[in-house]
């Protein structure tokens, strides 16, 4: 048996997932990590991207929109705004927030907030990326 460790990963809505991992990947601000158990202590803030999560024998993935991160050697805990399976995006949404957020950053009007446009973009792009 390989070494595992917890992860946690919460919503402010619901236990999003509980259970022992062999690993478990994700992007930060700072770039993306790949924990494994006995790691060194670190907090990082969660940045969109896809959540990965290596169980004994089998890989599960869900988007992770943003939060806090802290690993501890043997545990992982994500406090998150937003995550999601594939089966619970609504993918014909993301796709016209993907659309209407292009088409914003296009357009080049004055007044507009180019990062709220740019990271709706990357939150879209992430929930279509879990799109089989």
């Amino acid at each position: 048996m390989a070494d595992v460790m917890k992860l946690n990963v919460i919503t402010p809505d619901k236990q999003f997932y509980t259970g022992d991992v062999t690993m478990v990947e994700m992007t930060t601000t700072e770039g993306n990590i790949g924990v494994y158990p006995n790691h060194i202590p670190l907090t990082a803030v969660v940045a969109p991207g896809v959540l990965t999560i290596h169980e004994e024998g089998e890989k599960k993935e869900a988007s992770l929109i943003s939060g806090f991160v802290t690993i501890l050697p043997e545990s992982v805990t994500v406090m998150a705004e937003v995550a999601e399976w594939p089966d619970e995006i609504d993918f014909k949404r993301a796709e016209e927030a993907k659309v209407r957020a292009e088409r914003r950053l296009a357009s080049n009007e004055a007044g507009l907030d180019t990062l709220r446009a740019e990271m709706a973009l990357k939150r879209a792009l992430v929930r279509l990326g879990l799109k089989h």
